[in-house]
C-alpha cells in the first residue's frame, strides 16, 4: 500500500507519496484549496495507486484507489474539507495530532522544515506508524461541535463586556456594584442603560426610576431607587463625559444581545442534543447537564470508541505526569500537560458542583479522599475520573447511569463529613 503525506495550509497544500519501503513514488506537489485544486489530487492518487506513480489517461483517475492511504495533520479547520472531500471519494483517511509528527521529525533529527519537506515527512510517518484512518463524524456531532464553540465564543465575548462595564462603572459610579453585584443581568443592565454615571441620576426622581423595567414586566422597585439615588448623590465617581456614557451605554446593549443569542443558542444545543442517543443518556449522571452533554459529544463523538475508560481519562488529559528520575523523587506530581483542554475546563464546574452538592456517589468517593489528607484539587482530579469512568461506562453500554452506593457507606461518609 502506498501511504500520501498532505501538508495542510491556507489556500496550498501539498502532498507526497512513498511506498512502503519509504521510497518517494510522487515527489511533493503542491495544490490549491479549491474544485480544481482537489481534481488535481486525486488525479495524482489515482495514477499512483494504480501504476505506482506512472501516468494514466485523467479518464481513469476517476475512481479512487483503495492501495492509497492518505495521512494528514488535524492543523487549525483547514483539514475539514479536504478530510470531507477525501473520505467521499473512498480514500482512507488518517487524521493526526501535528504533535506526533513534530516528534516523529525530531526523533529523524530533521534540521529543515518547509511545507515540500513537511508533507514527505508526514507520508514516512504514516508508513511506520501506521496511524488509523478516521471517519466523518455522526451529523448531530458535528452540528453539536459547532453550535459548542459557538457558545465558547460568544461566552468569551460577554466575559469582555462584563469586565470593560466593570472598569466604567468603577469610573462613573463605583458604589453602584454595592447594591447590585453582578453586572451581568437584565435589571442592572436596564438601569445602567438608562442612567450610565452617578451624574445621570441626580435630580432623576424615586418614582420614576422605581417604575424602571428591566424585563417587561419587572420594575425596579421604590427600595433599590431609593438606594440609588442618595448613592449617586454622594458617589465619589468621576468620570461623566458624554464618551464615558456612550461605553457604558454600548456595553449594556451587547450584553442584552449576547443573553438573547445564547438563549436561543442553549435551545438549538438541547434540540440537536435530543437527537444523539448517547448525549441523552450521559444527562442521567448526577452534575452532566444538557451544556456539558452537548460538549462531551462536540468533542468525543462517542465515548465508547476508546479502548477503555482510563484510555478515555488519558485522552482528556488527567493523568499525573510523573517525572521520577534517581534521586529525584518528588512527593506529588502535576497533571500530563498533553490533553484535551477545552473537556477539562468544561468537566470542572460540573465536578465541583456534583461532588459538592448534587451527586452522592460523587459526594461520597470526594469526602473519602478528603478525610484521607488529600488536598481539595487533588480530590477533585480523582473525582473528576470517576464522572469520567462513568460517562464511558453509560456510552458503552447504552443505558442510563444507576449509581452502585451502599446506605452504610452512604451514612458513615456524612456521618464523617
Amino acid at each position: 500500500m502506498l501511504v500520501a503525506g498532505i501538508d495542510v495550509g491556507a489556500e496550498v497544500h501539498h502532498v507526497a507519496v512513498v511506498d512502503q519501503s519509504e521510497t518517494v513514488v510522487v515527489k511533493p506537489t503542491s495544490f490549491e484549496e479549491d474544485h480544481q485544486g482537489y481534481q488535481e489530487l486525486f488525479e495524482l492518487l489515482a495514477r499512483a495507486g494504480a501504476r505506482g506513480g506512472e501516468d494514466l489517461p485523467l479518464a481513469t483517475a476517476s475512481a479512487p484507489p483503495p492501495s492509497v492511504m492518505v495521512v494528514m495533520e488535524a492543523t487549525g479547520h483547514y483539514w475539514q474539507n479536504l478530510f470531507a472531500a477525501l473520505v467521499a471519494k473512498g480514500f482512507a483517511v488518517a487524521l493526526v495530532n501535528p504533535l506526533r509528527t513534530h516528534r516523529f521529525a525530531g526523533e529523524e533529527l530533521a534540521r529543515t522544515k518547509t511545507d515540500r519537506i513537511d508533507c514527505l515527512q508526514i507520508a514516512r510517518f504514516g508508513v511506520q506508524k501506521r496511524p488509523a484512518a478516521g471517519q466523518l463524524p455522526e451529523v448531530a456531532v458535528e452540528e453539536l461541535r459547532e453550535l459548542v464553540r459557538l457558545r465558547e465564543r460568544l461566552m468569551q465575548e460577554m466575559v469582555a463586556r462584563i469586565n470593560q462595564l466593570h472598569r466604567l462603572v468603577d469610573l462613573g459610579f463605583p458604589e453602584f456594584t454595592r447594591y447590585l453585584k453582578d453586572l451581568n443581568t437584565a435589571l442592572a443592565t436596564a438601569i445602567l442603560h438608562q442612567y450610565p454615571t452617578a451624574q445621570a441620576f441626580r435630580g432623576v426622581s424615586r418614582k420614576r426610576l422605581a417604575k424602571l423595567s428591566y424585563d417587561g414586566r419587572r420594575q425596579v422597585g421604590a427600595e433599590l431607587a431609593q438606594q440609588l439615588i442618595e448613592a449617586a448623590a454622594i458617589s465619589v465617581g468621576s468620570q461623566h463625559s458624554p464618551s464615558h456614557q456612550l461605553g457604558v451605554r454600548y456595553a449594556c446593549e451587547d450584553l442584552e444581545t449576547l443573553r438573547k443569542r445564547l438563549k436561543r443558542l442553549d435551545g438549538d444545543v438541547a434540540g440537536t442534543l435530543q437527537q444523539h442517543q448517547v448525549g441523552q443518556l450521559l444527562t442521567t449522571i448526577g452534575g452532566i447537564g444538557e451544556t456539558t452533554a452537548a460538549m462531551l459529544i462536540a468533542e468525543l463523538g462517542d465515548p465508547a470508541r476508546f479502548a477503555s475508560a482510563a484510555a478515555l481519562t488519558a485522552y482528556v488529559g488527567l493523568c499525573p505526569g510523573h517525572k521520577h528520575s534517581g534521586k529525584h523523587q518528588p512527593k506529588s506530581s502535576s497533571l500530563s500537560p498533553f490533553g484535551n483542554r477545552r473537556l477539562r475546563r468544561a468537566l470542572w464546574m460540573p465536578t465541583l458542583s456534583a461532588a459538592t452538592q448534587s451527586n452522592p456517589w460523587l459526594m461520597v468517593f470526594y469526602r473519602r479522599l478528603i478525610q484521607r489528607g488529600k488536598p481539595h484539587k487533588v480530590a477533585l482530579c480523582a473525582a473528576m475520573r470517576k464522572l469520567l469512568a462513568a460517562i464511558y461506562s453509560v456510552a458503552k453500554y447504552r443505558r442510563p447511569f444507576v449509581p452502585f452506593l451502599t446506605p452504610s457507606a452512604m451514612r458513615v461518609d456524612y456521618e464523617k463529613a
